[in-house]
């Protein structure tokens, strides 16, 4: 490894063991700045818990601690796990992330250059406020939208929260060197919080998973699914904004399929309640990270859904994946959104309405009726993730944006705060 000339500070509430949402994607952006950046990096991250929304055991007893990896140095610091989501709950997840991150930022020299990963508010006012300390350029990548997803997720108490939190990434974002945003969907709003078009960036994610490597009939056998039947396979966090009730009404309606839910999340349980009795309903803990695409890619069709309030607080992180397993994509969401705007992008699967048990049922009973088109649509999928989404290109686009922000003229910086505490690793 030659000589390192940078030192970046990455702010992620979400880092690997972390295998689903944003932490996949800021692990491979910091550890390829190790690589091929040759730069002393480190991550402030929280402790393991996503998707399932529960500390991982490996942390049970974790206060404040550095873990090594891959060359990078995390910083991580405990806070409050919510098994069930509510604005209160989700506001004190929010409030101990900032409380430990302000008492015990990273022990470290002068970054070069701040960036965090939006939708944690906290992590985005933790990484503005050490670049102002700092005097370094604050990039925040804008993954989520905070305050719309207060409004449109139908956590309880979400209307009330969605002005604070809009508040907040005001604040946050216009203090930014640059921004950057994952679709162009989010440019509208990012701008409406007063962001100047001139410092917005498109940075979209990438496919972070390797394509699929066992053939399907093999993995389907493992399974237990027939060779016949159609499998329709929902994978990744199941929350109040997927809107999954959509997926048990289309097992309803077309007896006939087989409708799995792979993962954890706060509406895990309740989903099974609602499924009870259903016999073409399965439930599956989240696959391991090696067998992951292989079961992707063993589905006839996998599906995407979000409430019908959804439609530009985010872009669900699992398209990226679905795409490279060729597989065709059923997404049950709101037209003007930007998750529909990808898969007409792609043209790689169906379009149905929101929470419309029918139309989902109508749809798995298209594909099913030809497996050859829908092989078609599902390859023009995995074409579109290697064209469009591939991991380098996605990569380089941030190291553009750092560039750019290294080499731009400083903005005045507002009066540094307050010394925080350093940290005392162990």
């Amino acid at each position: 490894m030659g000589e390192r000339h940078e030192r970046l500070l990455l702010v992620s509430t979400n880092y690997a063991p972390e295998q689903a949402g944003i932490g996949p994607y800021a692990t491979q952006l910091a550890e390829h700045w190790t690589r091929e950046r040759h730069a002393e990096v480190h991550v402030l991250a929280g402790l393991p818990h996503y998707p399932a929304w529960r500390l991982d055991p490996a942390y049970r007893h974790v206060w404040r601690t550095v873990d090594e990896r891959a060359g990078v140095l995390v910083h991580r610091r405990r806070h409050t796990v919510p098994p069930r989501q509510t604005a209160l709950r989700r506001a004190l997840y929010e409030a101990t992330i900032l409380g430990h991150g302000l008492l015990a930022p990273p022990r470290m020299g002068r970054p070069d250059a701040v960036l965090a990963q939006v939708p944690s508010l906290a992590g985005g006012l933790l990484a503005a406020r050490l670049a102002r300390r700092h005097r370094a350029p604050f990039l925040p990548i804008v993954q989520d939208l905070m305050g719309a997803a207060a409004a449109q997720s139908g956590i309880r108490g979400g209307g009330r929260a969605a002005s604070a939190a809009s508040a907040v990434e005001r604040r946050v974002l216009r203090a930014a060197t640059l921004v950057g945003i994952i679709h162009e969907s989010f440019r509208p709003r990012v701008a409406a919080l007063g962001v100047p078009g001139d410092r917005i960036r498109l940075v979209p994610n990438w496919s972070h998973v390797a394509g699929p490597a066992t053939p399907r009939a093999a993995v389907r056998a493992r399974l237990g699914w027939p060779q016949t039947q159609t499998v329709l396979l929902h994978s990744g966090n199941m929350g109040l904004k997927q809107g999954l009730e959509v997926l048990i009404g289309a097992a309803r309606e077309a007896p006939e399929i087989r409708v799995v839910l792979m993962g954890e999340g706060s509406q895990r349980e309740r989903l099974r309640a609602l499924a009870a009795g259903l016999p073409n309903v399965e439930f599956l803990p989240p696959a391991p990270e090696a067998d992951f695409p292989d079961v992707l890619a063993a589905a006839d069709a996998l599906v995407v859904t979000q409430r019908a309030t959804v439609l530009d607080m985010s872009v669900p992180s699992k398209l990226t994946s679905y795409f490279t397993a060729g597989r065709p994509v059923i997404a049950s969401v709101a037209d003007a959104g930007g998750t529909a705007q990808e898969v007409r992008a792609s043209d790689a699967g169906w379009l149905v309405p929101p929470e419309h048990p029918a139309a989902l049922a109508a749809a798995a009973r298209e594909l099913a009726a030809d497996p050859a088109a829908a092989d078609a649509i599902g390859a023009r999928g995995a074409d579109y993730a290697r064209t469009r989404l591939g991991r380098a290109a996605g990569l380089a686009r941030i190291d553009a944006l750092l560039d750019e922000a290294l080499t731009r003229p400083r903005r005045q910086p507002a009066p540094p705060a307050a010394h925080a505490t350093e940290e005392q690793p162990r």
